[in-house]
């Protein structure tokens, strides 16, 4: 082992030795195979997951996986495989497939590691592993309480899609051959539950979910239960509305999405195919000059947080929309060379989306609106990623007086989101940090709600 790599090793704790120890190997391996760059990702996994319906066991199962994918170039030829087998023999292996798929690869100049100067070079901690291992009978007791306090809130909850519990924990090491070496330990553990109500006009789903790295830090099966009780139960004897222009607000839990069109439109592959609304629009105001959107990658306990992304790059804190103004794309390296800039660290998504909010819950989002649609649920996909064309169907609530009068269904919502970006108007300080993106619900002025 030479110099670099002992250097790279100083980076992996001690308990994560051995996936390192096999992550060097390949790096070795693809080296006296002739490969003049390559990579390792290797994972290891395990969890536990009990769903329950009607206060019966559905499924319990544990699973355990592993797995380690190898990628090697010979100048701009690139080939990758995978195995599940940590052997000496199977690597080897492995490594000779991925260098005999190289060797039939076209020469794309833009392919290769991350440039050696863009690698982290620190790792802060940032708080990612909380095991927790309950026994399955603890699980099965915790998802039959949370089904139970649903289905017993109202007559009207006549049956369960279920209620399930799960916990996983995992170790991800990345390794390549300039040098950089990487762990990763993390954990994630939830709840969720959905039942049906119904009445004489007919029957109405919903549900509720928790998530965290930490399960001191997730809602207790009582207030899951309760939550997808009482979101179900406000959607029966929902109604159909006239056609009509409206504000419409999109309720935290789905206002992601507005982001991820956002990502969509401004990710590499999207730019150098040519295939997005917001091509050449760097520098450019595309939101109203209030809105601030940016990463931050380095937010303990965070799903999205991370040191690095998955060709080793620093993440960083930053801007992506800043007074309105797109501040950065979303690039990998191959994107950021096909596109003549330097990558982003996104290689694998972004780390921690963040909307910044206003201090208004949604019942003052309500008022605020005063009339008009909240959209709680989004049906089918039916965004143009070319043009920013967006039609999608949907279910919520009409508003007037700042209040809700009824639910409706059966409605699709349009526009344009170019448009529709610009026309936000406010965003609540009810955020949402079950996932990766990090929003609360948001108000956009004026949307086509296509009904009757």
């Amino acid at each position: 082992m030479n110099n670099q790599s002992n250097t790279a090793m100083a980076n992996v704790k001690q308990s994560h030795q051995p996936l390192a120890d096999i992550a060097q190997m390949v790096i070795d391996e693809a080296k006296h195979q002739g490969a003049s760059a390559s990579e390792s990702a290797i994972s290891r996994a395990q969890g536990l997951s009990v769903t329950v319906r009607l206060g019966e066991v559905e499924t319990v199962e544990r699973h355990r996986d592993k797995s380690l994918v190898v990628s090697v170039y010979f100048c701009q030829r690139t080939g990758s495989a995978s195995t599940s087998d940590f052997d000496r023999a199977a690597i080897k292996d492995t490594v000779r497939a991925a260098c005999s798929i190289a060797k039939y690869t076209a020469e794309d100049e833009c392919n290769g590691l991350a440039d050696a100067d863009r690698l982290a070079t620190e790792f802060p901690e940032l708080d990612l592993y909380h095991p927790w291992a309950p026994g399955v009978e603890q699980a099965i007791e915790r998802a039959l309480e949370c089904e139970t306090v649903a289905r017993d809130t109202d007559a009207r909850i006549k049956n369960s899609e279920g209620a399930s519990v799960s916990t996983q924990e995992s170790l991800e090491v990345y390794a390549n051959s300039n040098g950089f070496m990487g762990s990763m330990e993390a954990t994630r553990h939830g709840g969720s539950c959905a039942v049906v109500g119904e009445t004489e006009s007919g029957m109405q789903r919903d549900y509720w979910y928790t998530s965290a790295r930490d399960v001191a830090d997730l809602e207790d099966a009582q207030t899951v239960g309760a939550k997808a009780a009482e979101r179900t139960l406000r959607r029966l004897d929902a109604r159909q509305i006239k056609t009509c222009q409206a504000p419409v607000i999109y309720e935290a839990p789905i206002a992601s999405s507005i982001l991820s069109h956002l990502i969509s439109a401004i990710r590499g592959g999207s730019l150098y195919r040519n295939a997005s609304f917001l091509i050449d629009h760097l520098g450019k105001q595309i939101f109203p000059d209030w809105v601030h959107i940016h990463e931050q990658p380095l937010l303990p306990k965070a799903i999205g947080s991370s040191a690095y992304d998955n060709e080793g790059v620093a993440t960083m804190t930053r801007d992506i929309v800043k007074d309105g103004v797109l501040q950065g794309y979303v690039l990998d390296s191959y994107s950021a060379r096909k596109l003549d800039m330097q990558t982003t660290g996104n290689a694998g998504g972004v780390h921690n989306l963040t909307f910044d909010s206003g201090g208004k819950d949604l019942p003052e989002l309500c008022k605020t609106m005063d009339k008009g649609l909240l959209v709680t649920e989004l049906i089918g996909f039916g965004v143009n990623n070319l043009t920013g064309d967006y039609s999608r169907g949907a279910a919520g609530f009409w508003i007037e007086n700042g209040e809700i009068q009824y639910p409706v269904e059966e409605i699709t919502i349009a526009g344009n989101l170019k448009d529709m970006f610009m026309h936000v108007a406010e965003v609540g300080a009810d955020v949402d940090t079950r996932g990766n993106v990090r929003t609360g619900s948001i108000l956009i002025d004026n949307l086509t709600v296509a009904g009757e």
